[in-house]
Parts: structure tokens; sequence; C-alpha cells
């Protein structure tokens, strides 16, 4: 489980990981009609699998709406765990490609890495595993940032918050700098823990992910995704 708490005087959200989490791992799954395509897969942990949200009040879940109201195709397989670290994600991620064959990967992991201050080279390098194997069956990666409290010094924190860009920068992969960009510094979009962005949070989340999505040219609409179809090797127009 991911902990959230506000640093005074910064713009920064923290999180604490705690070890009930590890022993409360807790899948959020939002799944659509089988035929639909192409497949987004969110790999993520808490702030990805509607933690203390009702069903369907999560920003995977508005993401989900949004395409659906503006006339993308594509459906979304959500498997965020609540408690995942890089490690656990990694150990899992071959197998959870090959059963889904995801069109697209947003891969929202490293918080808790951070938080139980474990090795950033080792986080970095678990992350970059997952983009290589994503890459490796076909799929394209959308990576998110997270930022950490200075609980472990600033030099740390630096080089924890470095990780996203520099792996954006060195795979070439499209990133949100901060999930959590204009909820951090705003008590009253946190659940009544102070640890969990709460309802109204979540469109402000979608929206940081929805502009990534729409500046890399990660969707298409669905016209174009028929037409890039009709247009495909071994197709003939009618």
């Amino acid at each position: 489980m991911l902990r959230f708490f506000l640093i005074p005087r910064r713009r920064i959200v923290g999180l604490i990981f705690s070890l009930p989490g590890l022993l409360g791992l807790m899948p959020a799954v939002a799944q659509q009609p089988s035929g639909a395509q192409p497949l987004i897969l969110i790999y993520g942990d808490s702030l990805s699998a509607e933690y203390g949200l009702k069903r369907g009040a999560g920003w995977v879940a508005l993401l989900q709406e949004r395409l659906s109201r503006e006339g993308y195709p594509h459906r979304i397989m959500n498997v965020s765990i609540s408690g995942e670290t890089t490690a656990g994600g990694l150990s899992r991620f071959e197998a959870t490609l090959k059963k889904h064959s995801p069109r697209l990967v947003v891969l929202q992991l490293g918080a808790n890495d951070g938080l139980r201050g474990l090795s950033v080279a080792q986080t970095r390098k678990n992350l970059a595993e997952m983009i290589d194997r994503s890459r490796a069956l076909g799929a394209t990666v959308l990576l998110i940032g997270i930022r950490i409290p200075p609980n472990y010094g600033p030099q740390y924190t630096r080089q924890f918050e470095a990780i996203f860009g520099q792996l954006s920068t060195d795979k070439q992969v499209p990133l949100v700098p901060f999930l959590l960009e204009g909820i951090a510094d705003n008590p009253l979009l946190f659940q009544a823990d102070t640890i969990h962005p709460n309802e109204k949070a979540q469109p402000t989340i979608l929206k940081n992910v929805w502009n990534a999505l729409s500046t890399y040219g990660l969707l298409q609409p669905q016209d174009a995704t028929k037409a890039n179809a009709a247009d495909a090797p071994g197709r003939s127009g009618s």
C-alpha cells in the first residue's frame, strides 16, 4: 500500500510504504468486452488501483469513459496492485504481457521502491527491463513519473526523481513527469486518511495522463484505426 502525506511548504507529495500494505495486496481490474481493440494495459500500484475509492471512480475508469465518449476503440485492462514494487512488477510482467497482448503499456511503478529507500540503480534497471520487454512483444510504453519526500536525504530524493526523466531520454519513451501534478499541494484532494488522493482528485490525474497520451500521439480515433487495418498487408479494400 502506498501512503501519502503533504510536506509543508513543498510542492510534493510524500508516499510512505506501510507493512500492512505488503500483506494486503489489492488488485483492481477494469475489463471491457473481449472483442474491443486495441488494449491499454495499466501496470501500477495503489495510485492506479482505486485504493479507498468506490469502484469506477478512479482515473483509470475515467480514462476508459473518455476513450469511449470520444470515439476511441481502445479497451483498458487494469492489473495494478496496491503495494507493488518494481521488482514485484517485473516478476509477473512478461506473463502478464503474453496473456493480454497490449498495444500500449502505462507503466506506473517505482514509488514503493523510493519510499523503502531501495537501490535507485535497481529501480531504474527494473523499469528499463519492463520497457524493453514491452517493446519486444510489440507494445508501446507510457512511463509515469512520481516524486518522494526527502526521508532519505536530498541526494537520494534527487536521484530517485531523476530515474523517470533519464529513462524517458535513454529509452525514448513518452513520459508523464509527475502523476500527481496539481494535486500534491492541496489537502482537499486527499482522502480522510490524508494518504490517498480522493475522488475529486481523479479527474486531475486523468488530465495529466491524457495530456501525455495526446501530446505523444499514443491514441488513434476509431476511424483511423479502421483505416490502418484496411491498409495493412494482406488486406484488400472493398
